[in-house]
C-alpha cells in the first residue's frame, strides 16, 4: 500500500483546513524571519546565516581553484552561540551542529502546502533559499554548513554526535517535497549529489566507513529518495545503514572508546535491530528509526524486520506512551524510560517524538491496514502534535507535560525543561518546522491505497480520486471531527469497478457506532476496518460514531496515576486549567458516577467542544497535634466542596496566559 497522493487529496474539513491556512499564512513566513534572525525577542537561529557563510567560502574556494585549502578543523563545541546577534561574524558557524536541518524543514513544509495551495510568492521565496543552500554545495556533493566552515578534515569522524547524516536525511525530505510541489529539481539534485557522496564513502569495503547515522533519518529518507527515483543504490544505502546498526564490533566504540562495554540504549545501537523488543533510548532517534525499518519490511518483505517493527510498536503504546500520545518520558536524554514509568509532571513528552510516532505509525499502515496503527497516528495528532504551537502559530512547545504547577517549574531545577507557556522559538529549534511540516502534509495521511481499495485513516473532510480498472472514482467526505462523530461520504463512478473503500472504526469507540448506506453494501469487517464493496454509480455512506466522555484509567503500575484519571471524548484528551478551576488542581476530585456535560465554545476563536462534570475540592482537615514538628500533624477528615470542574482539549492548554494545568485527576 502506498499513501493516496497528497495532490490528489484537497483538504475542506473546517477543523484541519484551518490549521493548515494558519500554517501557510502565520507560521511558514513567521519561521523564515526566524531562521534570518530578524526576531528580536526570539532566540537568534543562525540557520541562514551558516548556508551564506558556506556559499561565500565555497565560492572563495572556486576562485582559488586546487591552490586553494580547506580550513583545517578547529572544533567549536556541539553549539555556539554568541552573546549578541550583532557579534557574530560572516565566516562563522553558529548554532547546533545540525542546524541547517531547520531550513530543510521549513522547506518541506513549503513544498506540501505548495503542493495544494499555490503561491508564487512564497515559491520565490523558497527558490531564493535553495539558490543559498546549492551555492553551499561542494563539488563531490558534500553539503553540511557545519564542517565545511569549521574545516573537512574531519568530516564525517563523529557520526555519533556530529549529525551529517541526520541533515542529509532533512535535506532529502524537504528536496522530494518541493520536488513534488513544483517540479523543481534544483535542490533535488543537490540531495542526490550528497547522497551519491555518501554511498560511495559507506560500506563494509576497503577503505570504506562502515558506521551509521547517529539521528536516524536518513533511512526514511533515503526511501523515499528511491520511492521518487526509483534509484537502486539509495535503498541499498539505507538497508545498509539499518543492517549495521548494533553489530558487533560497535562502531560508536570506535569514534568514543569510553564507551566500550556500554550497551549503547541512546541511539538503539545495543543490538541489531531485528533483535530489538523494547523501545529505548532518545524517542525521537528511536522512532525515526522504526520508520525506516518499517520502510524496508515494506519494500523487501524481511519478515524479522516486520516482526521487530511490531513488537517495538507493542513496546511504546502497551507500556511507554502517554494517554496524550506523547513519548519518551524523561529529560535525561530526551528518551524513554522503564515500562510504565510515566510522570506527569516531570514528562519530556518532546512534540518531534509524537511526530515521529505519526511517521511510524503510518508506514506501519503501509503494510497492514489495522486499526490500532491509525488509533495512535490519531491519538498523536490531535494531541501532542497540536498542544507543540499556539493557536497564532508564533510560540511552541518543545515539551509537553500533563502537569504544570509554573513556580514549580521555575523553581525547581528537576522540572526547569518544562515550560508553562509556549516558547518563541529555541536554540535547537528542531519541534516548530516539524510541526508545520507535519500539518502540511496531512493528506498524505488520511488514506493509504493498492490496486482496488482506498482505506480510511482519518476522518477530516476532504475530497480525493482513485482510477480502479481504468475508471476514475471520486469519494468526498465530510467530518464533524473532532466535535462530533459524524461522518458522511459519497462515492461516484465506482459501479463495474472492482473499487472497495475501507473504513476506519475507532477503538475509543468501543465499538458503538451506526453505519447507513445507500448504492454499496458492506462485505466484512477485519482488523477495525469496515470493508465496502458492490458501488453502484452514486452511493452514500453515513457513518456516526459514539464519541461520548470517558474516564480512563491508567494501568495499576503506571504509579503516579492511581486513584486517577483523565476525560476524554472521541481522539481529544482534555485537561484541567487554573484558569478556569482556580488553583491547586491536585485537590479536586471528579465525580465518577457524575453526567460530565457538553458544551460548544467559541472562547478559542472557533467552536470547541468543551466539558463540565460534577467535582469536589478537598482539603485535608488536621488537628494541633504535631508529633514531628510543623509540617506533619493528625489526619481527622476532610472538608469537601462541591464544584463544578470545566475542562478543555489539552492541545488548547496555555492559550490564556500562565496557570496551571493537569490532564489526570483525582477519583
Amino acid at each position: 500500500m502506498q499513501p493516496a497522493d497528497i495532490k490528489n487529496v484537497k483538504i475542506t474539513d473546517e477543523f484541519w483546513s484551518r490549521k493548515q491556512a494558519l500554517v501557510k499564512k502565520e507560521v511558514i513566513p513567521y519561521q523564515w524571519e526566524i531562521l534570518n534572525d530578524r526576531i528580536p525577542e526570539a532566540e537568534a537561529s543562525y540557520c541562514m546565516h551558516n548556508f551564506k557563510a558556506a556559499g561565500l567560502l565555497n565560492e572563495k574556494m572556486r576562485k582559488k581553484g586546487d591552490a586553494f585549502e580547506a580550513p583545517r578543523f578547529t572544533y567549536r563545541g556541539f553549539a555556539v552561540f554568541p552573546e549578541k546577534r550583532e557579534d557574530a561574524k560572516d565566516d562563522e558557524f553558529y548554532g547546533f551542529v545540525f542546524q541547517d536541518s531547520d531550513l530543510y524543514k521549513w522547506i518541506e513544509a513549503v513544498g506540501y502546502s505548495l503542493m495544494t495551495n499555490p503561491d508564487p510568492v512564497l515559491e520565490e521565496t523558497a527558490d531564493h533559499a535553495i539558490d543559498i543552500v546549492c551555492a553551499a554545495q561542494l563539488p563531490n556533493g558534500y553539503l553540511d554548513t557545519y564542517y565545511i566552515i569549521n574545516g573537512m578534515d574531519k568530516s564525517f569522524s563523529d557520526l555519533r554526535d556530529h549529525h551529517e547524516l541526520y541533515c542529509l536525511g532533512h535535506l532529502i525530505e524537504g528536496a522530494v517535497a518541493y520536488y513534488l510541489a513544483t517540479g523543481k529539481d534544483k535542490l533535488l539534485k543537490a540531495a542526490e549529489r550528497y547522497a551519491d557522496h555518501v554511498a560511495s564513502l559507506f560500506g563494509n569495503g576497503e577503505g570504506k566507513i562502515n558506521g551509521y547515522p547517529g539521528h536516524e533519518i536518513a533511512e526514511m529518507a533515503l526511501f523515499a529518495l528511491y520511492d521518487l527515483t526509483g534509484e537502486e543504490r539509495y535503498k541499498a544505502l539505507a538497508e545498509y545503514f539499518i543492517d549495521e546498526r548494533g553489530k558487533e564490533p560497535n562502531y560508536f566504540e570506535k569514534e568514543h572508546p569510553d564507551m566500550k562495554g556500554k550497551p549503547d540504549y541512546y541511539h538503539q545501537a545495543h543490538m541489531p535491530v531485528r533483535e530489538q523488543t523494547e523501545a529505548v533510548g532518545h524517542a525521537v532517534r528511536a522512532v525515526y528509526l522504526y520508520s525506516g525499518m518499517a520502510d524496508m519490511a515494506r519494500l523487501t518483505g524481511d519478515k524479522s524486520l516486520l516482526d521487530a517493527c511490531e513488537k517495538l510498536f507493542e513496546s511504546i503504546v502497551d507500556t511507554k506512551m502517554y494517554i496524550t500520545g506523547g513519548i519518551g518520558a524523561t529529560h535525561l536524554g530526551e528518551s524513554f524510560s522503564l515500562p510504565y514509568d510515566l510522570p506527569n509532571d516531570t514528562a519530556y513528552s518532546e512534540t518531534c517524538a509524537a511526530i515521529g510516532l505519526v511517521f511510524f505509525a503510518e508506514r506501519m499502515l503501509r503494510i497492514k491496514a489495522d486499526s490500532k496503527y491509525a488509533d495512535v497516528m490519531e491519538l498523536a495528532l490531535y494531541n501532542t502534535v497540536l498542544s507543540g504551537m499556539a493557536l497564532d502559530g508564533k510560540s511552541f512547545f518543545y515539551v509537553n507535560p500533563l502537569e504544570v504547577i509554573p513556580e514549580n517549574c521555575k523553581k525547581d531545577e528537576r522540572k526547569t525543561h518544562v515550560k508553562p507557556v509556549r516558547q518563541k522559538w529555541f536554540g535547537c529549534a528542531c519541534c516548530p518546522p516539524n510541526i508545520a511540516r507535519l500539518i502540511s502534509s496531512l493528506g498524505r495521511y488520511i488514506f493509504t491505497e493498492d490496486d482496488t481499495t482506498l482505506y480510511t485513516h482519518l476522518y477530516a473532510g476532504c475530497e480525493t480520486t482513485k482510477t480502479v480498472n481504468g475508471k476514475n472514482v471520486s469519494v468526498s467526505m465530510q467530518s464533524g471531527f473532532p466535535n462530533t462523530g459524524n461522518v458522511r461520504i459519497t462515492v461516484t463512478g465506482a459501479a463495474g469497478s472492482d473499487f472497495t473503500l475501507a473504513l476506519r472504526v475507532p477503538g475509543w469507540t468501543g465499538g458503538r457506532y451506526s453505519l447507513n448506506m445507500t448504492g454499496a453494501s458492506e462485505k466484512e469487517t477485519k482488523n477495525g476496518y469496515i470493508y465496502l464493496t458492490g458501488f453502484e454509480d452514486e452511493a452514500a455512506i453515513e457513518i456516526s460514531f459514539d464519541m461520548i466522555p470517558r474516564l480512563i484509567s491508567a494501568d495499576t503500575r503506571v504509579a503516579e496515576d492511581n486513584f486517577k484519571a483523565a476525560v476524554t471524548r472521541g481522539p481529544v484528551v482534555y485537561c484541567m486549567e487554573g484558569v478556569d478551576n482556580g488553583e491547586n488542581l491536585r485537590q479536586i476530585k471528579i465525580d465518577k458516577r457524575g453526567t460530565i456535560t457538553e458544551e460548544v465554545s467559541d472562547e478559542f476563536g472557533y467552536d470547541v467542544v468543551t466539558l463540565k462534570a460534577s467535582a469536589k475540592r478537598i482539603i485535608p482537615a488536621k488537628t494541633d497535634f504535631k508529633p514531628f514538628g510543623g509540617l506533619y500533624s493528625e489526619f481527622t477528615s476532610v472538608e469537601e466542596k462541591e464544584i463544578s470542574l470545566r475542562l478543555i482539549p489539552y492541545y488548547l492548554w496555555a492559550n490564556r496566559g500562565e496557570n496551571e494545568m493537569s490532564v489526570y485527576i483525582n477519583i
